[in-house]
């Protein structure tokens, strides 16, 4: 599985509007809600529980709120880019700016890690931030993950 495999087109939002953690969880949320089969606000809720563990905000600009919904058969993945900037609660308190969202079915620990950690991975590498970060429209955003994507 890539992530590309699970990034629908509707999921992918190239101009956050949100200018806080919970706006910009509820866009995210309101984008996968049709590829994940729920309402948003189930997302919103497990995502905001999430985030009280401790914030999904990496650093470097990144964050990647992630959470397991009862109820979903598959995992699902979105992308939103805020140009401005994003108060996240980062570990590095600085503002985020590209955010991949990831709800997985409650029974799915190996394949979330393993989504997590490819997501981490792709984002490691400097030239594929930057690029994400000038991306002007989904297909252009759709292109740079599928240049890099790989099995996982």
């Amino acid at each position: 599985m890539k992530i590309s495999d699970v990034l629908a087109k509707d999921s992918i939002v190239v101009n956050l509007k949100s200018k806080d953690k919970k706006g910009v969880l509820e866009e995210l949320a309101a984008s996968i809600s049709k590829s994940a089969g729920t309402e948003s606000n189930n997302i919103v809720r497990v995502l905001l529980e999430r985030e009280q563990l401790g914030s999904t905000g990496i650093g470097g600009g990144i964050g990647i709120p992630h959470g397991k919904l009862a109820g979903i058969d598959s995992i699902v993945v979105g992308f939103g880019l805020s140009r401005e900037g994003v108060d996240f609660d980062s570990l590095d308190n600085k503002p985020v700016h590209i955010f991949f969202l990831l709800i997985t079915p409650i029974n799915s620990t190996g394949i979330h890690l393993n989504v997590l950690a490819h997501i981490s991975k792709l984002l490691k590498q400097s030239h594929f931030k930057n690029n994400l970060l000038k991306a002007e429209s989904t297909e252009e955003i759709e292109q740079l993950i599928q240049s890099l994507d790989e099995e996982f």
